[in-house]
């Protein structure tokens, strides 16, 4: 039988405030524990929550980026429920009236655009961090990340395969950096993805019985997460059994999940306004303020790079894909490089060095200016590009311009024709057998004496002016 896979995903964003949703405390990551903490995020008793304007100002711009429709008179809820990383025994959130809904993230899959609905999207607090002891004795709470402020984004069960997922959650971060709503650094928790996973025969409308899968703190693992569960919910259909309604973890080291808990009911938290804070209204003024500070989007620069700068679309999607990289682009191109050679520069040899020495664009050796004078100097033909290659690994290693490092490595290439000339005809004069395989139609044969130019002008030569010369003065001798 053939199943159609069917995903919904909740995807939790750290909102990038200095402090906590409703008290002073401090939201920095990696302060030793239980530091960032006072009365209110700790629930000791009489204290009351006062609201961070700033992380509703945030959320009002994330709900907006999603194409939401904006509840501007909004309210926050309890969220009863009893576990050791929740001090208050309950959860501030928002429950019926969340400040946005029916909103969508589009994606392209494989050359054709998908439109995903988001069901809601909601602010509310963090809860702490519990950390277990190996041998299983006892567990830690960390309760500085405890009153942190959230958005949870409910998408709609539209997702279709791990890797319309994988494309959904690079389009929320994405979404989430352009805007400076979050870093959504999924190694320290500020993003964070829960995926529901179901399988249905082609043809039913019916949901099938549903997994949930949790800790996947990598893109490549929310995929390899579902994938497994696809093979897996496969393999118990297709054996007459039921999928177990549960909820599962994903083993990185096994590339697997495995059963946490039975989930067979829907659990009942006992939702209520809550009476300490007060109803919050979007006026006009504020909700065009933050409006109208959305920045151009990925998906429109994307098609505006490809319209304005003539990139394929892949080169368009890779360079947009992170705001700091699209800002390196824009600077390199604005300089006057050519857009589709500079691309191929940050996709190729940028990249690569960023990669292996693990970071990001931002924190480049090589800035835009310096990279883009490289760029200049190789199109002009006063070295070659694998030249430029090795100029570039130089830069990043010794900080120092293109100029200073082809002078001190005596790089550059020789391009004026009077010079190579008299070094082409002795060449020519001293490789009759390559010559004679020229001028008996094996025109490969002239690979072999561009080699020998450029050894005795130890690779200094221009290949490109190599190669025109030595076939000026191989036509004369037919």
């Amino acid at each position: 039988m053939n199943y159609e896979t069917v995903i919904g995903l909740e995807v939790h964003v750290e909102l990038q405030t200095e402090s906590k949703i409703f008290c002073g405390c401090k939201t920095t990551f990696g302060a030793p524990p239980n530091t960032n903490v006072c009365p209110i995020c700790l629930g000791h008793p009489g204290t009351l929550p006062v609201l961070n304007k700033s992380a509703v100002e945030l959320a009002l711009k994330a709900a907006l980026a999603l194409n939401c429709e904006i509840g501007q008179d909004c309210k926050f809820d309890r969220k009863n429920y009893f576990y050791p990383d929740l001090p208050k025994g309950y959860q501030i959130s928002q429950f019926d009236q969340p400040i946005g809904e029916h909103g969508y993230v589009e994606i392209e899959v494989e050359g054709e655009k998908r439109r995903i609905g988001i069901v809601r999207v909601h602010l509310e607090e963090d809860a702490g961090k519990l950390m277990h002891a190996p041998d299983g004795t006892h567990s830690l709470v960390d309760y500085n990340r405890t009153g942190v402020p959230l958005i949870e984004v409910v998408s709609e069960p539209d997702i279709r395969s791990p890797l319309e997922a994988r494309l959904y959650l690079e389009a929320i971060k994405s979404i989430m950096q352009y805007c400076d709503i979050s870093d959504c650094r999924m190694e320290e928790g500020s993003l964070r993805c829960d995926a529901n996973i179901s399988l249905r025969p082609v043809g039913q409308a019916a949901f099938g019985d549903k997994a949930e899968v949790k800790n996947m703190n990598s893109f490549r693992f929310v995929q390899k997460a579902l994938e497994y569960e696809v093979e897996r919910q496969t393999e118990v259909l297709e054996s007459g059994q039921k999928v177990a309604q549960e909820t599962r973890r994903f083993d990185e080291a096994t590339q697997s999940t495995f059963s946490m808990r039975s989930k067979e009911e829907a659990h009942d938290y006992r939702y209520f306004p809550d009476p300490d804070l007060v109803r919050v209204k979007i006026d006009d003024a504020w909700f065009n303020r933050v409006r109208d500070s959305i920045p151009e989007l990925p998906l429109a620069k994307r098609a505006r790079y490809v319209a304005e700068f003539g990139l394929p679309a892949y080169d368009a999607g890779v360079l947009t894909a992170d705001p700091a990289m699209a800002r390196y682009f824009e600077a390199v191109v604005a300089m006057g490089p050519d857009p589709k050679t500079t691309s191929n520069w940050l996709m190729g040899d940028v990249s690569a060095y960023l990669n292996n020495a693990g970071l990001g664009i931002s924190a480049s050796p090589v800035g835009p200016d310096a990279l883009a004078e490289l760029i200049r100097i190789v199109a002009s033909d006063k070295i070659s590009l694998k030249q430029g290659r090795d100029v570039f690994k130089a830069m990043c290693e010794t900080k120092k311009d293109a100029p200073t490092l082809i002078a001190e490595l005596g790089m550059e290439q020789i391009s004026d024709e009077s010079a190579l000339i008299g070094i082409i005809d002795q060449v020519i004069g001293g490789n009759e057998k390559s010559v004679q395989d020229y001028l008996g139609g094996k025109e490969k044969a002239i690979g072999a004496l561009v080699g020998q130019v450029m050894k005795v002008t130890k690779g200094k030569a221009n290949p490109g002016v190599v190669n025109k010369l030595l076939i000026e003065q191989l036509q004369k001798l037919k």
